[in-house]
């Protein structure tokens, strides 16, 4: 009974939260009224950005990975709040030393000190899911040790199941929730943050991204240590240095930052386009100079996986936008996405095309930045009826952190044509690929297997139609609005004509003498009519509540 109290209470505090800032603007899409009020600023003192991340931060760790998640969202959450999301603090207040040891120690299932020589009882850092502390190993190794706070994937997952209840009825019972499909959302961010919390995930994410980097030697990832790894507990090489946007132009004159910059830029749109993963959260406090002049990458725990042939149209999007091809941009948005029964694609074009052609005109210091435009193109779908996929806006937001971090190293650095140009050699790199000796057996083969099939399929269509038993089959009717609103007329009209049918019944034999009677009439005729007058107030009750506008049609792109 208490776990059920506890449970209502926090569905209670949950709701409250969003009905609070659902007046406000978030979570409603930005083609609606109240998202345009808090763009320009007309909005109440609960309703402030601020409140809106301070509030995420009392309702603990789950709210805290939601608001990083959502500031990647500009088509659920309005600008001033995106602002507000990525100043997000996730500092927490450390837990007691007593506790980590003892989660350590069961983890590895030995005592501390027969594992490590030293073992730094205050933290390097502390945030809402776990904090980080500076070892020794025995072999005199110096290590990180990143311990997961206890208790923590408990209160995560009773938060995810609310979250999860909430949505579907969201989904199922406003427009809003069929237009933005929150379901969807909380199903994958809920697969996204339960693979962050076993930190054999992200030891693996650390292998892969330092064998990914190989070609760049500006780039250092730390090696876990695997014996020492568990679900709960990580240990890992450990990185020191000063944080990339921490450095001051004297630094920049004592050492050259422009190929940590560029090799940064390099390797990621290597990751995204080449490997096919987005690291989703490459922030400024992830991102460390090391002491031998590299940049050092932590905190590999969210990583997204984008199928190939998302992110061959991701590609092919993002040089077009470079190429200043706006038409091509937003055909490659469209077949990517979700049309809904409102979309408005010439509206749509219209504005891409104004966009892409603003950012290609601009070159050096005033070029707009990657991920605004990916961003922005996001957030035009939206207003016009466009369900975009969600590796758009994390590709947006991804490379908005990482211009950032690049142009903290290097001012004078031209991003668009770093990218420019590695999206060239990504291009020419996919062309070899295509025509590798491999590559093109397959397709031989393909072609001999047509061929050789052709002539025997060729003949079993001529001889059915010879024979006249060709048919074509046309699936799908039966779950069609068509059929479904042919039964509702149907049955309206069986229901009418047999209310019509008592009522006149009940006329006629008014004037029966004899038999029964009730308040002077017959009882039969009086008791027919009043089963017809009811029927008859039910089939307008029903027309009146159940005859709701169909739901948006969707029309997703071809896979």
């Amino acid at each position: 009974m208490t776990d059920m109290t506890s449970g209502l209470a926090r569905s209670a505090q949950i709701l409250r939260f969003l009905i609070k800032y659902r007046s406000a603007g978030v979570f409603t899409g930005l083609d609606l009224d109240a998202a345009t009020l808090v763009e320009a600023g007309e909005v109440g003192t609960e309703g402030r950005p601020e409140a809106f991340v301070d509030d995420l931060e009392a309702l603990g760790p789950t709210f805290i990975k939601i608001g990083q998640a959502l500031s990647t969202r500009p088509d659920m959450v309005p600008p001033p709040y995106l602002l507000a999301l990525e100043r997000m603090q996730d500092d927490c207040e450390p837990v007691p030393f007593d506790q980590v040891r003892q989660a350590v120690e069961d983890a590895l299932e030995t005592r501390l000190n027969k594992v490590f020589e030293t073992f730094d009882e205050v933290p390097l850092g502390s945030a809402s899911l776990a904090q980080v502390h500076r070892a020794t190993l025995r072999d005199g190794r110096l290590v990180a040790v990143k311990v997961q706070r206890p208790g923590i994937i408990d209160t995560i997952r009773d938060d995810l199941e609310t979250l999860a209840g909430l949505a579907g009825r969201v989904d199922r019972m406003t427009d809003m929730g069929r237009r933005m499909h929150f379901a969807d959302w909380v199903h994958e961010f809920r697969k996204t943050l339960l693979a962050e919390l076993d930190y054999r995930t992200e030891a693996e994410n650390l292998d892969r991204f330092n064998a990914h980097f190989a070609q760049y030697p500006e780039l250092f990832v730390p090696t876990p240590v695997w014996d020492l790894t568990r679900p709960r507990v990580l240990t890992m090489e450990l990185v020191t240095g000063i944080k990339a946007t921490d450095i001051t132009g004297l630094q920049r004159t004592e050492r050259q930052l422009g190929p940590l910059a560029t090799a940064l830029m390099r390797g990621y749109l290597d990751q995204v386009f080449v490997h096919g993963e987005i690291h989703a959260d490459p922030h400024p406090g992830n991102l460390l100079v090391t002491d031998d002049g590299r940049l050092a990458l932590l905190d590999l725990g969210m990583v997204a996986h984008v199928p190939p042939k998302q992110r061959e149209r991701l590609l092919k999007l993002l040089f077009a936008a470079v190429d200043g091809r706006g038409e091509e941009v937003a055909t490659e948005a469209v077949d990517m996405g979700t049309r809904l029964e409102d979309f408005d694609v010439e509206r749509y074009y219209r504005d891409v095309g104004q966009m892409v052609s603003r950012y290609a005109a601009r070159s050096g210091a005033r070029a707009q930045s990657e991920g605004r435009l990916m961003l922005e193109l996001v957030r035009l779908a939206t207003a016009c009826g466009l369900r975009t996929p969600p590796e758009m806006s994390l590709l947006g937001k991804t490379l908005l952190n990482l211009e950032s971090v690049a142009q903290a190293l290097d001012p004078d650095m031209d991003m668009k044509r770093v990218v420019e140009e590695h999206l060239d050699q990504v291009m020419r790199q996919r062309l070899r690929k295509l025509l590798s000796p491999a590559n093109l057996a397959s397709e031989l083969m393909e072609v001999q297997e047509l061929v050789r099939e052709s002539p025997r399929k060729i003949s079993d269509v001529l001889s059915l139609l010879a024979d006249n038993r060709m048919q074509v089959r046309v699936t799908g009717l039966e779950e069609s609005h068509l059929l479904e609103s042919l039964h509702k007329i149907a049955n309206r009209i069986s229901a009418g004509v047999v209310t019509a049918a008592l009522i006149l019944a009940s006329a006629m034999m008014m004037d029966t003498e004899g038999g029964p009677r009730m308040a002077g009439y017959p009882a039969i005729a009086l008791l027919l009519f009043l089963v017809g007058a009811g029927l008859g107030v039910a089939i307008v009750v029903s027309a009146l509540v159940g005859d709701r506008p169909v739901k948006p049609r969707e029309e997703r792109g071809p896979r």
